[in-house]
């Protein structure tokens, strides 16, 4: 007992030092950015840079989690507590999944192999992930590690140890669904299989096993219940359940159905809707912020035109057919590579195990007892493989497959499969562990020079967005009795390192769309500079400025801008007023002449 505390305690030491080692080296190397805008606009609310006053309601994570953060901000807004929060949940994934490895692999030559590998995957195939950080990836990270540490947490403890051990699984899944609920909805049926394949693994009394589980089960669904109970309170308000209409239409458009403002062919139908010509340039442009009669009504309006009209000319079984060959081609060749290799290895893993399993069949068992360990093998792997095919097509039919949810799915199974092979007696699981082990090792190394050379490549890129980022900021704040509506396209690339700390103070600027235009945040930003409509400031007494990129006004041009007002009966001269750096300019809109 005091030898396995003592081990216990070795690996927890052993295990921070590698991953301190490792973020260290990473921070070194490489700057650690926010992936996407979405996370910039979340920590901006949370932090009281988008409104002044730090806040929870960012719709994407739930209130609870976006609260939590928002008073840490509160109490000390230097601190990037958003970007550390990611920072430590993926770190922290690693930490947890390396601690389970080393229980298993137990020998001093096991011990590194294992850091071995997980440094490699770190590096060699998840460093883009971890250098460039998301909340729906890191939300996929949390599920995994809970899944892994569900899954080898060992059999036959008393009911109380088995719970007390499953803590961190707990916690993990509950934060993960705090985090982006819909990725963890996404992932549920894999933590369903895993707890399935415990319950029916555990050699004890039925009750006790329902105890188990139950109380297992029971506390996250409870977690979960109440997140999203808190969440729904807290955006019980009139124009927060307005907003939450608004933004599921504006989901339906941009996110399912986007062919509705961007085909001509569907404009007719717009218009006898009420939708006018400059109104969907807008939306088109995904400026819509810039008028007020594009509200809650309307957008439901287009959305539900959108699912009848697109969606009733869509050859369903022609996409079908379609995505069947996509599901089975990205499973099995290059480009998804090497994510799908990963998952291979584990099931061939898997089944290597189960030709162990076959050939002691023969040899020594003879009561049947290793002819149904055998099927039940079996039918693991193949309700495994039936189950990751329904959530593959699931979201190929949907047309929603960027890599945030793709890899996150194949890091998920590939986590399980790792754990369904670990469970096995030693005997059984010892050689295929080895073997996929080493192969997972050789991909993840001849991976590393791409990886660097992707990261290298992507980080001077982001190197220079951020400099006309910064330089947009500075012009700004440079000019605080002004207010800034920004093109949407002309800002959309931009992202964040990951430790800046923001000052606080609302900015005093803002895109002309997105998924926080209209919200009650918005309004009350907007209300700081005496906005009450976009329109009406940006051709008011010149206080209100339009920023747009010159590569945008190249392909693009500024007439929208000026059949938008035109269309309200104002005629209006757009003129150039400054310049930020060479790839950005300041508008003026003013009474025509």
């Amino acid at each position: 007992m005091k030898q396995d505390k003592r081990r216990s305690y070795e690996n927890c030491i052993l295990l921070l030092a590698v991953m301190g080692i490792s973020a260290i080296l990473m921070g070194a190397v490489y700057d650690f950015y926010f992936d996407l805008n979405d996370d910039i606009m979340m920590r901006d609310i949370m932090a009281g840079i988008y409104s002044g006053i730090p806040d929870g309601h960012n719709m994407q994570t739930l209130y609870p989690l976006g609260a939590f953060l928002a008073l840490c901000y509160r109490i000390c807004r230097p601190v990037p507590w958003y970007g550390l929060f990611l920072f430590l949940c993926q770190f922290g994934c690693f930490y947890l999944i390396g601690l389970r490895l080393l229980d298993f692999f137990r020998k001093e030559g096991e011990r590194l192999f294992a850091l071995a590998a997980l440094l490699l995957f770190q590096w060699g195939m998840w460093l883009t992930h971890m250098v460039n950080m998301q909340y729906t990836i890191t939300c996929a990270m949390l599920g995994a590690a809970g899944v892994f540490w569900l899954m080898t947490t060992p059999s036959g403890l008393p009911v109380k140890v088995f719970v007390q051990k499953n803590v961190p699984a707990v916690v993990l899944l509950i934060l993960a669904f705090q985090l982006r609920p819909e990725m963890l909805l996404l992932i549920l049926p894999f933590v369903f299989f895993a707890g399935w394949i415990r319950w029916w693994e555990e050699k004890t009394a039925k009750l006790e096993k329902l105890r188990k589980y139950g109380l297992i089960t029971g506390i996250v669904a409870l977690g979960m219940a109440l997140s999203f109970l808190i969440d729904l309170a807290a955006y019980s308000g009139e124009e927060w359940r307005d907003f939450r209409r608004f933004f599921n239409a504006r989901t339906t458009v941009y996110d399912f159905y986007p062919d509705v403002v961007t085909q001509d062919a569907y404009s007719g139908g717009l218009l006898e809707l009420g939708v006018s010509l400059s109104q969907q340039t807008l939306l088109r442009n995904y400026n819509f912020g810039l008028d007020e009669e594009i509200d809650t009504e309307l957008l439901e309006k287009v959305a539900d035109y959108a699912v009848d009209a697109v969606g009733s000319e869509r050859d369903w079984g022609a996409m079908l057919k379609k995505n069947l060959f996509s599901y089975y081609y990205r499973s099995t060749h290059v480009n998804d590579a090497p994510y799908n290799l990963m998952v291979i290895f584990g099931y061939a893993a898997n089944i290597m195990a189960i030709v162990i399993l076959y050939r002691k069949t023969r040899e020594e068992y003879t009561d049947g007892l290793g002819k149904r360990r055998l099927f039940w093998r079996l039918a693991q792997l193949v309700l495994l493989a039936l189950g990751r095919s329904a959530v593959w097509m699931f979201i190929l039919m949907r047309g929603r497959d960027p890599e945030r949810i793709t890899h996150s799915l194949y890091l998920v199974e590939f986590v399980l499969l790792a754990a369904m092979l670990l469970r096995l007696p030693k005997v059984e699981w010892r050689v295929p562990a080895y073997v996929m082990a080493s192969l997972f090792v050789l991909l993840a190394t001849v991976s590393l020079m791409g990886s660097l050379t992707a990261v290298n490549a992507d980080q001077s890129k982001r190197e220079k967005n951020l400099q006309d980022w910064e330089a947009i900021e500075s012009y700004c704040a440079g000019h605080g009795d002004q207010f800034y509506f920004e093109d949407v396209y002309s800002t959309v690339a931009f992202s964040g390192k990951l430790f800046a700390s923001g000052n606080g103070v609302c900015a005093n600027y803002d895109i002309a769309g997105g998924w926080m235009c209209k919200s009650p945040l918005y309004r009350e930003k907007l209300g700081r500079f005496g906005i009450e409509s976009a329109s009406d400031a940006l051709a008011g007494d010149g206080r209100v400025s339009f920023l747009m990129s010159d590569a945008e006004e190249s392909e693009r041009g500024l007439d929208w801008l000026r059949e938008f007002y035109e269309e309200k009966g104002r005629k209006v001269e757009i003129l150039e007023s400054d310049r930020i750096n060479e790839n950005y300019r300041v508008y003026q809109v003013g009474r025509g002449r």
